[in-house]
């Protein structure tokens, strides 16, 4: 299979969808791989380690997306990439569908494959495309978080951790699930005090067990999302409906009440934020202010820490990536349901059914058009 990588485009995004090492899996295959020049230079992935691996370097994205079978990327495709895209042509990447009707349309009328690295599954349950992003995400957002509680940056002057003599801040983690425990264990690490709140009370007594009377665990409704908000110096947003956009759990009434100079941080952005008051930002313009509340809701967070972030996604992509090349995609997703389940636009139908009743379209499930 001739497969492409392009050079990402998006705001202040210097990951790379292939690395040297997966470049040469794909070759040693007997696949041939196009890599847009310069696609990985700005994290010291040159030109010549991918010529090295095999890889024939290509000038211009529109020769890749116009010659490639399958388009291998990280961030959702651009409007201007959209508009490359041509029937049956695979694309691999994330997609984050859910809050975006104009991508949706866009793939649709573009009749390619599209499967969503977000919505694949893992055998023992969970999202191991997504889950290398959160942790780095999850991880990222208490660096963040204390960063901006610094009075140059809007906040309210605090030192996270505290000195003797001085509480610690209070943080509150919404999820418990990857980006919320790696939030967890950076919290911890920094000397915060720490309030985390899930629906899953197996999930809390894990984390009970592994952290003691370092972490106050608390089941998640209203009351105790209201009360933990309040009370907090720094929240992060981490909940998940796989697909489907977040629900938002802190109202802008919470917000008009928290503590002036506090900071929201909300990693579920990409699924259209768990912060009624969330929009999404850039690297370049990471935060802004609603009710003397410090926001931060980068949508590509990993994007700050992209070599890490690169090498990371490339363990969790590059197996699906070669199944996909070996076999065509339709003999892929036969093979592996969990595969499938990361089909989410193809040959001009939703395939994946949150995304479906979530944006208006019919839901048209996968098997249907592997038949």
């Amino acid at each position: 299979m001739l497969v492409g990588v392009p050079k990402e485009i998006k705001n202040q995004e210097s990951r790379v969808g292939l690395t040297p090492a997966s470049v040469k899996e794909l070759v040693l295959r007997g696949h041939q791989v196009l890599v847009q020049k310069n696609a990985g230079a700005a994290i010291g992935l040159t030109d010549a380690m991918y010529v090295g691996s095999g890889a024939s370097i290509i000038d211009t994205a529109a020769e890749i997306f116009a010659r490639a079978e399958m388009i291998v990327k990280v961030k959702e495709p651009q409007p201007e990439e959209c508009a490359m895209l041509r029937e049956n042509q695979i694309l691999y990447t994330y997609l984050h569908l859910a809050p975006d009707p104009d991508q949706t349309r866009a793939l649709i009328k573009s009749g390619a494959v599209c499967l969503a690295y977000e919505t694949i599954t893992g055998p023992n349950g969970g999202l191991p495309l997504l889950a290398p992003m959160s942790e780095v995400a999850g991880r990222m957002a208490i660096q963040a978080g204390a960063a901006h509680l610094e009075k140059s940056k809007g906040g309210m002057g605090l030192l996270l951790g505290g000195v003797p003599g001085v509480a610690p801040g209070h943080v509150a983690i919404i999820g418990a699930g990857v980006v919320g425990s790696n939030a967890l264990q950076m919290a911890i690490g920094m000397g915060a005090r720490v309030t985390i709140l899930d629906k899953s009370v197996d999930r809390l007594r894990q984390l009970d067990l592994v952290f003691g009377n370092q972490v106050s665990t608390m089941y998640s409704n209203a009351h105790t999302i209201e009360e933990a908000v309040l009370d907090a110096d720094l929240v992060i947003g981490g909940v998940l409906v796989p697909g489907a956009a977040a629900p938002k759990l802190v109202t802008k009434d919470m917000i008009s009440r928290m503590k002036k100079g506090a900071v929201v941080v909300d990693v579920a952005i990409d699924q259209g934020g768990c912060f009624e008051t969330s929009h999404a930002t850039t690297h370049e313009q990471p935060t802004y202010i609603v009710d003397g509340v410090v926001h931060y809701c980068v949508a590509n967070m990993p994007g700050a820490v992209a070599r890490t972030s690169t090498f990371a996604l490339n363990n969790a992509t590059i197996a699906h990536a070669v199944a996909l090349a070996d076999k065509g995609w339709k003999r892929a997703l036969q093979a592996n349901p969990h595969l499938k389940n990361g089909l989410n636009v193809c040959q001009g139908h939703v395939t994946y059914e949150a995304v479906a009743h979530g944006l208006g379209y019919p839901y048209i499930s996968a098997d249907s058009l592997l038949a």
